[in-house]
């Protein structure tokens, strides 16, 4: 008796919380798509759902750069939700990281909202779709997740969804108006797009530079779902987008993740078709690059979806397309949850295929890697400390690597020469291969050249890890496994040594910059070397850091701090207790120079990349974690830049009247970064020395071969027409850079760079200038697509130059060195250019 009162008890009060549970409107106090919902309204409505639902779990999973939480839910039946840990180790048991066998047969179907947060409709859609999950009167989800785990995280991107949404509130009109010339359809810069250091997070998955992103991926590679979808907005005269995807296809992507897509895209398509929606499919959104919110997960063994709605944050609550029809908030939020209710049937649907394709794909890959590589050989002989960033990145995404522990010729790509050949194994090269778990993403990180089954993609087409990080590496078409574990030389922390005259710290990875930038806070002097020397039976190239004793008088405490902050990023200092170097330049020579602590001044708002500023302003402020001012276009004149020694320019469209604003203050004494689009404010004037062309003849030769490429496409089809203009662009092309290491902007480099073209612009070399990185052929590219048109003005041409103008410097960077900030190797070059002088 006692018994069945208690299951009678249950079930009363498991129908008193269902009861309990609000729909969104009557919880908000308003109808969704009557307005945009405040992040913290949006965890507040989870928050609700879960405390009246024994079926949802909520897990805060971090929080973002202004502290707004970052949370998932949970939700399946109650038995289900009972077995959760059971279900997440299932999975990895699936793809081989924990042995044994998996108990259950559920797959886990995981829906990620915007991302991009002007693209605010998916935060709205996910409150409907939550509801329509817990919702009593819902018999077909109650049955979708008898088999089914759903995991949706209603805001990825909470810190730009906020600052899109904050902004709409203050420019809506109460009375509808759909005219996108109204000022509530016209966002400010920077838009909120990106999160809050302005990176677009939706190409970052792979990379994990952001908080965001680091934390988000720490708890999918946790669960590692067979289903994700990512939802997004598109333009407003595009009606709406859901897969199959377009081409280029990877050629890693396996039969069924395709066949899903189609079944997906047909069960959706009939959802659409009775309500007589607008859609496209294999259109557009491609699956090439890794980093995005469909190929990450697709790399990772699952079904992976990119879902756009037409809209975007021009269209705010209403606005008009281009056929006069008024597209509304309520209309996208209706379409958002029709898709996803329709994947949550398909998973549920095909469960068991589902999970029979996840486990083969895993036994496969792993096994058998399909891929042209399968192994990968870092040399031992590279700087430890960038060996390190990329272990890092490794360690992140779950890639396993070992130590060689032999010596051997094999016969292997060289990322270095691109070309094929003899190759020496070294027992302390670092091996990865694609036998292991994650051995799709490892070869796609490591591809010397992803194949193109279609030239126009919509991101870059080359990323190859040993090019970004500037390692010596190469690639073998067959199995090699490391024979001993990986395990880093332990560190010993550095001692205080009153004897010691001077400390000296390596200068070739960016943990040297941050240490750097540690010390310059601490108002510690640092020196560098103009030239190689040797003191105390050790060698230390150009640009080495010296922390002398002499000259830190005034730092209490100076040896003790030194040493310090060496130990915090695990930096391993040579001591001299002498300046007389046994050769090169003794540290009282004026070819030893110190290091001023600059003042930077970075310039935002209107007109600049928001990107390129990001990249910049993210890795002064919170990589470096040093101080920077933003400033405005408007705000630049003589008076105001008096105070800076160094500013940078974005890439972006400047004003023609700051020119000789910029070029007064450079004459007078400071240094001035451009970057990208920003040369343009100095190119081909007469007073300057970046020009675009060495002269008529090579502007003649170079132009006549651009007019020669084009004839053939005046007669081109009509359709061909899109494909024909790529011919003008780079992808995403890489190319060796040779760099005069003896120059500040190459130190570090050891002569070698391997910059990112994503752009069409060549410079010249500079007369009467410095070259310090170019490329020096047309041989010099190795990888990713660039239009034949370009191409050959590429040989011979300037990538980083230094134009001394009067007292100051004009420092020009053609390519972005900072390119979403996975270009490690670039940050090194940045950083010389910030802090060592270019005279």
């Amino acid at each position: 008796m006692k018994k069945l009162y208690a299951i009678f008890s249950f079930m009363l009060l498991h129908v008193t919380l269902l009861a309990q549970t609000q729909s969104p409107a009557e919880f908000l106090g308003y109808e969704l798509g009557e307005r945009f919902t405040p992040h913290h309204k949006v965890v507040s409505y989870y928050q609700h759902v879960a405390s009246n639902n024994d079926n949802v779990v909520l897990q805060i999973y971090g929080k973002t750069n202004e502290l707004r939480p970052l949370m998932v839910a949970f939700v399946s039946s109650r038995e289900n939700i009972d077995r959760l840990e059971t279900i997440r180790t299932d999975n990895l048991k699936r793809a081989g990281l924990m042995e044994g066998s998996p108990e259950l047969s559920i797959p886990v179907h995981w829906m990620s909202y915007n991302v991009h947060g002007n693209e605010a409709v998916s935060s709205e859609a996910t409150m409907m779709t939550l509801f329509a999950l817990v919702d009593p009167d819902n018999t077909k989800t109650k049955d979708w997740l008898t088999n089914t785990l759903v995991v949706l995280d209603p805001c990825i991107n909470p810190d730009g969804q906020e600052r899109y949404v904050n902004w709409y509130q203050q420019k809506m009109n109460q009375v509808l108006q759909p005219d996108l010339q109204s000022i509530e359809h016209r966002e400010p810069w920077p838009g909120g797009r990106p999160n809050h250091y302005l990176f677009d997070l939706n190409r970052d998955w792979a990379w994990q530079t952001q908080v965001e992103t680091r934390q988000r991926l720490a708890l999918y590679n946790d669960w590692l779902p067979q289903v994700h979808l990512d939802f997004h907005e598109q333009g407003i005269n595009s009606p709406y987008y859901f897969a199959p995807a377009a081409e280029p296809l990877h050629l890693q992507l396996t039969d069924f993740q395709q066949e899903y897509q189609e079944i997906f895209g047909r069960n959706t398509a009939a959802y659409f078709d009775q309500n007589d929606w607008f859609y496209f499919t294999k259109e557009r959104f491609d699956l090439l690059y890794p980093s995005y919110g469909d190929t990450y997960p697709m790399y990772n063994g699952a079904i992976g979806m990119t879902i756009e709605q037409g809209g975007s944050g021009r269209a705010g609550i209403a606005g008009y397309d281009a056929q006069g029809d008024t597209i509304t908030l309520k209309d996208r939020i209706i379409h958002h949850h029709t898709t996803g209710i329709s994947a949550i049937e398909t998973t549920s649907s095909i469960a068991g295929r589902v999970l029979e394709a996840y486990e083969q794909y895993f036994t496969e890959s792993s096994s058998n890697p399909s891929g042209t590589y399968q192994s990968f050989v870092i040399k031992g002989s590279n700087p430890p400390d960038k060996v390190r960033a990329l272990l890092d990145l490794l360690d992140k995404n779950g890639i396993r690597y070992g130590l060689s522990g032999k010596n051997e010729n094999l016969n292997g790509f060289s990322y270095q020469s691109g070309s094929s050949g003899r190759q020496m194994l070294e027992k302390d090269d670092i091996v990865i291969n694609a036998f292991q778990p994650k051995s799709v993403l490892t070869q796609v990180l490591f591809e010397p050249e992803p194949v193109l089954n279609d030239s126009i993609t919509y991101d870059i087409t080359s990323w190859a890890l040993p090019y970004a990080y500037g390692l010596e590496a190469f690639a073998l078409e067959s199995r090699l496994d490391a024979g001993m574990p990986y395990e880093e030389d332990g560190f010993v922390p550095n001692q205080p040594d009153e004897e010691t005259l001077a400390y000296i710290a390596p200068w070739n990875a960016t943990l040297h910059v941050k240490y750097l930038a540690a010390l310059l806070q601490e108002g510690i002097r640092v020196r560098y070397n103009e030239y190689p020397f040797e003191v105390g039976g050790s060698s230390y190239p150009t640009g080495s850091l010296i922390i002398t004793r002499g000259g830190n008088a005034y730092v209490s405490d100076f040896h003790q701090k030194v040493t310090d902050l060496a130990n915090v990023f695990n930096i391993n200092l040579g001591k001299t207790q002498t300046g007389y170097m046994d050769s090169g330049k003794d540290f009282g020579s004026s070819h030893v120079r110190i290091i001023r602590k600059p003042s930077i001044a970075l310039v935002g708002g209107e007109g600049v990349s928001s990107l390129n500023f990001g990249e910049i302003w993210h890795f002064l402020d919170s990589e470096l974690k040093y101080p920077v001012v933003i400033l405005e276009q408007g705000q630049l004149n003589g008076s105001v830049l008096q105070d800076y020694d160094v500013l940078i320019l974005p890439s972006g469209d400047y004003k023609e009247e700051l020119h000789p604003i910029l070029t007064d203050w450079v004459a007078a004494g400071g240094k001035l970064i451009a970057m990208e689009d920003a040369l343009a404010l100095f190119a081909d004037r007469e007073e300057g020395l970046l020009q675009t062309y060495a002269g008529e003849e090579e502007k003649e030769r170079l132009e006549s071969v651009i007019a020669k490429g084009s004839e053939g496409d005046k007669t081109a089809p009509f359709l061909e027409k899109e494909r024909l203009e790529i011919s003008n662009y780079a992808s995403g092309a890489i190319y060796e850079v040779k760099m005069d290491s003896s120059h500040p902007l190459g130190y570090g480099s050891s002569g070698k760079f391997y910059t990112l073209k994503n752009n069409s612009r060549r410079y010249a070399l500079i007369q009467d200038g410095i070259n310090a990185g170019y490329i020096y052929g047309s041989e010099n590219h190795r990888t990713g697509f660039i239009g034949y048109r370009i191409k050959p003005l590429m040989a011979n041409s300037m990538i980083f130059g230094v134009e001394p103008r009067g007292s100051g410097q004009l420092v020009y960077m053609v390519d972005n060195p900072m390119f979403r900030s996975f270009w490690e190797a670039g940050k090194l070059v940045f950083a010389n250019a910030l802090f060592f002088s270019m005279n």
